[in-house]
């Protein structure tokens, strides 16, 4: 049975490597040991801001196969609804297509709900075609063109 919960401190080179499992992420990621500062002074910051979790999901002997960052937004739009935003979500390989990142989503989704949050997004790289289809089957629309600028 898996568990999901709040990532530690020793839980970020796993992380880190699920992160950089795939085309997109070995380009844009940095697997080191130890884990690079940059990745550290991030976890401080999300630790420290109470509208920010980093969660991790344990497999059955309790290892951390999977990982997602939730940010809880508030807005003025839609009468001040908060928005929960789900980033950087993956599941390493050995524990795909097992129900894992589902449920997961599904814990994801729950904890929004009990933040009170209208709503639920998250974004996916459009080359991440697999992604894409697995959201839609958890019952998210693509209602809404993403951009994004480097800086």
């Amino acid at each position: 049975m898996p568990v999901f919960r709040s990532a530690r401190q020793s839980d970020l080179a796993v992380i880190v490597r699920l992160l950089a499992d795939d085309d997109l992420g070995s380009t844009r990621e940095v697997v080191s040991d130890p884990v690079d500062m940059r990745y550290l002074a991030a976890f401080a910051a999300i630790e420290a801001d109470p509208n920010q979790l980093l969660a991790v999901a344990t497999d059955e002997t309790g290892c951390v196969a999977g990982c997602l960052q939730l940010s809880f937004l508030p807005g003025l739009s839609r009468t001040g609804m908060w928005r929960g935003q789900i980033e950087s979500v993956r599941i390493a390989r050995g524990h795909r297509g097992s129900g894992l990142g589902s449920q997961f989503i599904e814990w994801a989704i729950a904890r929004c709900s009990e933040r009170g949050c209208g709503l639920v997004q998250l974004t996916s790289d459009k080359a991440r075609l697999e992604s894409i289809r697995f959201y839609e089957k958890l019952g998210f629309v693509a209602s809404h063109e993403g951009l994004k600028r480097n800086l």
